[in-house]
């Protein structure tokens, strides 16, 4: 028999969604002809749902067709070959984006390898495991009449009794009949929040499932014995989509094909291109003449769109269509976004207050006044001259805008926020959990091993010697992966090694700039070197990041799979540490390098610190690095978040769109009517897989780093990061509404290992700000000058005091100016910025007592505010209940209902036992009426049961 005459048989009972067909009898015996499958063009055929119209596609598998010559299966669709080429072609790039899937387009490898003997075998194997697909209960319909050519759909649907059986083993919570009131206001804090719920009712999305509910159903795990105790008043909406494909992809888990020399279960099949890819179905259109009203429409206008920025997000049904993973992040994110807004205005007070001070702060006056006449030692062997310190006026202005008392504040106040933003996080996640019924969730269900560790494991069972003892099991051992742990240790550390080089790179880059602009002839270039460098160096460093940034997070995969973790938690949390390393430090050693390093491995006048041959290490400026520290976390943040989240995330899609309008064939038109015919499971199969929520940790985590690590420095940060996230959160949302595949719903009750992250961060800012603070800032410096060295108790000669002097005949051979009479007289002293002796002491140039005397303060201020700051935090953290008092009250109340619940059922049994008992005990029937009903009524209550 030809393959295109082959019937696809339907197994086990046939549940209609139509309540007035509920009580047909099953049809197990039906075959569905492949032929006939899209015979019809109705409605029905373009939604999720079987050729009947009935039974919702619930998962669909995909694989290449290539058939051998021999066989040569003429489409029914297309009678136009032309017609059919131009679809291919047009179609083949965005077929190809599905996981796992040949570059080639299938057919026309097929006709290259004609002969391949590897597409029967895929054959055998996907029809022995569609068969145990079948036994499990699952109803299957293949489609390989699409207008997707060389691709075959196999629709899987799981009929009501699959559904019952399947819950009852994941132990899905599914609401009971019970309801229960929730406390709406019975105190002062509940009506304060009743009231903050009502003003801000405009900035709510008009979804039922963000409502706040009076009453809230009991939720129990799901027990087929107990069915009279769950809401099945509405079979179709029991089960909603996010949970019926859950269902059908732990049943495709569990489901193994033995045709191989090891077992394979779906990951395996997918791993080993027997299936190219696997996905849920969105519920409908977004837009069209088939759009109907869905909850995939609802989120694109609700949530999806640009126009609602400045609302909440219906987190309530994020979680719904996409699950508890992608809701809770996306929860997280907006709160995150929430608690920078008072960040942002704080920030912004600070440098406003900057601002309105740079006129009276008295070392910017003293630098500015040219009546100082302070002359400089020069910048630069040779090329560079002597300098006059007023020329650095502009510099020392700007420094103070974030150079001022009120940076030390704003520190203290940013590291009390990361603490508040934590306990409000863990908060809003436990109501989270009490509202989703997540509260009794744990991690029952079995870690699944991946495709890669069984087929390791399966080639050293074949290595190992026949007289090894069968009972054995197995595995992979710390032995085995030796070569790769040694690899992922040398090529971590290479890494994080090139990125050092590359810091390197860019300050002999700004070296040699500075002194090639001395050289210049142009007036324009001689006058803005300090801006010029700065600036450049900063944007090539951006671009570095984020070319490096790329490459580490495939190189961090590739370690990772070369350890061939044995289950896919594994495989994600050695992904997640390796790609943070590489990305943190790959985005902060160019800044760590600025705010700790530059201009202290430096030297002094006539014994300068030299690099790479005659390279001087450079220094800062007079005013201090925190000018170009704070510009290079500016033009690092807005390049990281317009260029590396935004535009990637935007261009990209759109060129490749573009590109593939261009090399298709099809005009506008016939594109536009082409997608219109496409069927759901088509128009899935078009977009991107679905790669997870762990970039878009990243991207969060490495932002919040730089919100709170070097927040002294810039305190327009939290602004920055803000105006970020108000565009990432509808740009992430139209990206997983729209152009992306829908992912599996995986339940989660937190954040996993990301909470760690962000904890470990929010206290190594503390440490870094009092570092900041204490050595890359001159707060410490004019403090102790003010209470120590000044003699009226102010910062009057301050500057002076800064400055040490150089005798210019002590320079070293060929490092004087060329020319030193550059400024129109000869100079016989000039001045540095540091503490040292002067040439006429006893003790030239060595480091003056006022050194040590700072040093000692900056290092008991680190400790001091270290240790303030992390005590107030933990104080914050322990007034702070973990679990608001409502939600613990509202737990508690449940916990009591359903043992009443349950006492009651059983209290109900009972009576409805002795009842029997009663009646069976009085009542007398008489033989010849009792005779002829106790064969009929026995057999009635077995088949009862059994069912």
């Amino acid at each position: 028999m030809r393959r295109n005459d082959h019937y696809l048989p339907v197994p086990g009972e046939e549940k209609p969604l139509d309540g007035h067909l509920a009580n047909d009898k099953p049809r197990s015996n039906e075959s569905i002809p492949l032929k006939k499958l899209n015979a019809e063009d109705g409605p029905s055929q373009l939604g999720p749902y079987f050729s009947d119209g009935r039974r919702r596609v619930d998962y669909v598998l995909t694989y290449s067709i290539q058939k051998p010559s021999s066989v040569r299966r003429r489409s029914s669709k297309f009678g136009d070959k032309t017609l059919f080429r131009r679809l291919r072609r047009s179609l083949s790039m965005r077929s190809s984006r599905a996981p796992l899937q040949p570059k080639e387009d299938p057919e026309i490898a097929a006709q290259e390898q004609r002969t391949d003997y590897h597409e029967d075998d895929k054959r055998f194997k996907r029809e022995e495991f569609e068969q145990n697909l079948c036994e499990m209960g699952l109803e299957l319909e293949k489609d390989e009449e699409c207008k997707i050519p060389g691709i075959g759909f196999l629709k899987i649907h799981a009929p009501w009794n699959v559904l019952c059986r399947e819950a009852e083993f994941m132990k899905l919570k599914m609401p009971t009949k019970k309801v229960y009131d929730v406390k709406q206001g019975g105190n002062l804090v509940e009506k304060i929040r009743l009231f903050i719920h009502k003003v801000t009712t405009p900035l709510r999305p008009k979804v039922d499932a963000n409502r706040p509910q009076s009453v809230k159903s009991l939720c129990h795990p799901f027990s087929r014995e107990k069915d009279h105790l769950f809401d099945m008043s509405d079979r179709d909406k029991f089960f909603d989509s996010k949970t019926r494909s859950s269902i059908v992809y732990e049943v495709l888990k569990r489901t193994r094909c033995t045709r191989a020399k090891y077992s394979m279960g779906i990951t395996s099949l997918l791993a080993n291109a027997v299936y190219t890819s696997a996905y849920p179905l969105h519920d409908g259109d977004i837009e069209g003449v088939n759009a109907v009203p869905n909850d995939r429409k609802l989120l694109y206008e609700e949530w999806a769109s640009y126009s609602c920025f400045y609302k909440y997000q219906p987190i309530g049904l994020i979680r719904k269509y996409f699950g508890e993973k992608v809701g809770l992040y996306f929860a997280w994110l907006g709160v995150y976004t929430q608690m920078l807004i008072p960040a942002a205005i704080v920030g912004v007070i600070v440098f406003l207050y900057g601002c309105a001070t740079v006129d009276d702060n008295i070392p910017s006056m003293e630098i500015c006044d040219p009546r100082n006449n302070i002359t400089m030692c020069p910048l630069c062997d040779r090329a560079c001259s002597y300098w006059k310190l007023v020329t650095a006026c502009g510099t020392a202005r700007a420094s103070h805008l974030f150079d001022n008392p009120a940076t030390v504040f704003f520190s203290i106040f940013m590291a009390l926020w990361a603490v508040l933003f934590m306990e409000h996080w863990k908060r809003r996640q436990m109501r989270l959990n009490y509202i989703w019924d997540l509260t009794g969730f744990g991690e029952e269900e079995e870690d699944h091993n991946r495709a890669e560790y069984e087929f390791c494991v399966m080639q050293k069972s074949m290595r190992q010697d026949q007289s090894a003892p069968k009972e054995e099991k197995v595995k992979l051992t710390c032995t085995d992966r030796m070569p790769a742990y040694m690899t992922t240790v040398v090529m971590m550390g290479f890494m994080i090694a090139l990125t050092f080089a590359m810091v390197f790179g860019v300050i002999l880059y700004r070296i040699s700039v500075k002194a090639a602009l001395h050289f210049s002839n142009y007036p324009a270039a001689r006058s803005n070197i300090r801006a010029t460098v700065k600036g450049t160096a900063a944007v090539i460093n951006v671009i570095i990041i984020i070319i490096l940034d790329e490459i580490y997070g495939a190189i961090a995969r590739w370690l990772t799979t070369l350890e061939v973790p044995k289950t896919d938690k594994s495989f994600e949390e050695r992904l997640i540490f390796k790609t943070f390393v590489l990305k943190f430090v790959n985005a902060f050693t160019p800044i760590v390098y600025l705010a700790f390093f530059r201009g202290r491995l430096v030297g002094r006048p006539g014994k300068y610190l030299y690099v790479v041959g005659t390279y001087r290490m450079e220094e800062c400026a007079h005013a201090g690095c925190l000018m170009e520290l704070c510009i290079q976390l500016c033009i690092t943040m807005l390049g990281k978040q317009l260029i590396q989240n935004n535009l990637f995330e935007i261009g990209i899609p759109k060129l490749k769109k573009l590109l593939r309008k261009r090399k298709s064939d099809l005009s506008d038109k016939e594109q536009e009517k082409l997608s219109e015919s496409l069927r759901r499971f088509e128009k899935d199969q078009i977009l991107g897989p679905f790669a997870g929520i762990n970039p878009e940790y990243m991207e969060m985590i490495i932002q919040f780093g730089m919100v709170t690590l070097f927040v002294a420095s810039f305190p327009l940060a939290p602004l920055f990061a803000l105006l970020n996230n108000i565009i990432e959160i509808r740009l992430d949302a139209k990206k997983f509404v729209m152009e992306l595949r829908r992912p599996i719903a995986a339940k989660a009750k937190d954040i996993g290992i990301w909470y760690n992250l962000l904890r470990g961060l929010s206290k190594v800012a503390v440490i870094v700000n009092a570092f900041v603070i204490a050595f890359t800032s001159d707060f410490i410096p004019r403090l102790v000058y003010q209470y120590t060295y000044s003699p009226d108790g102010t910062l009057h000669g301050f500057v002076d005091h800064t400055l040490a002097y150089f005798n210019v005949s002590d320079f070293e051979q060929g490092t004087d100016p060329l020319q030193p009479d550059h400024l129109g007289y000869n100079v016989d002293v000039c001045r540095y910025k540091d503490y040292r002796e002067p040439p006429w002491s006893s003790t030239p140039y060595e480091l003056s007592k006022e050194f040590w005397a700072i040093l000692a303060v900056r290092l008991g201020f680190v400790i001091v505010f270290q240790n303030v700051v992390m005590l107030m935090s933990d104080f914050v953290d322990w007034l702070i209940p973990d679990i608001p008092k409502d939600i613990s009250l509202q737990i508690h109340k449940e916990k009591i209902l359903m043992v009443e619940m349950f006492m009651k059922e059983e209290q109900g049994k009972r009576q409805a036992a002795r009842d029997n008992h009663h009646q069976d005990h009085f009542s007398s029937p008489s033989p010849l009426s009792q005779s002829p009903q106790q064969p009929r009524s026995r057999p009635a209550s077995h088949g009862k049961a059994g069912w």
